[in-house]
């Protein structure tokens, strides 16, 4: 049950997020859910950072092709009026060219978020990814509308406002990359015999 208790999460505020004002609305919304804030910081990231951060797997970028290119199925949006070809290989590195741009465009708080099934939990006060999409009471669905038919044709990254891990490998791999050891911090919520 401790390891339970104890997932841990990696959360950023996207520069969009921050520049917003919505970092305390983010932080609020994860301590009343009953997690705890365990490591928490204000950075500007460079590229070699964010290297590190989005998968370098070929097929994981021929992937955002794919996506990309079902929006543009689906909305009825030529591919080669907005990218020089529709090879997913190409189109998905330019995606990811877009990602770097937009988590570098200004400062991002980062945090590491423990608590029980953090991983999910997070994921679900966040809401869809893709914030069209995201229900009505999560971040995503109620602080932003953009949509990935429009941010494609304007060639940039959907502005989402956060990020929080996916999977246990995710989050362990993502916490060690944006913190170390000593900027985590180990400390009991005063409510949490009550809550669990």
């Amino acid at each position: 049950m401790k390891a339970i208790k104890e997932e841990r999460t990696l959360v950023l505020v996207k520069p969009d997020g921050v520049m917003r004002g919505l970092s305390g609305e983010v932080i609020s919304r994860i301590e009343q859910r009953g997690l705890k804030v365990i490591a928490m910081k204000m950075v500007a990231i460079d590229r070699k950072h964010l290297e590190k951060h989005f998968p370098s797997d070929p097929e994981w970028v021929k992937g955002l092709g794919k996506k990309t290119m079902k929006t543009f199925d689906e909305y009825n949006i030529k591919a080669l009026d907005h990218y020089e070809s529709d090879d997913h290989a190409h189109i998905g590195a330019k995606v990811k060219e877009s990602l770097f741009e937009y988590m570098s465009s200004g400062p991002i708080v980062a945090m590491v978020v423990e608590g029980i099934h953090s991983i999910d939990m997070v994921r679900k006060i966040a809401g869809d990814t893709l914030p069209v999409f995201a229900p009505i009471g999560s971040v995503r669905g109620d602080y932003s509308v953009d949509s990935p038919a429009v941010a494609n044709v304007e060639g940039r990254a959907i502005k989402n406002i956060m990020h929080a891990s996916e999977t246990p490998e995710e989050a362990k791999n993502e916490i060690d990359l944006w913190f170390k050891k000593d900027e985590i911090h180990d400390y009991k919520r005063a409510g949490e015999d009550v809550a669990y």
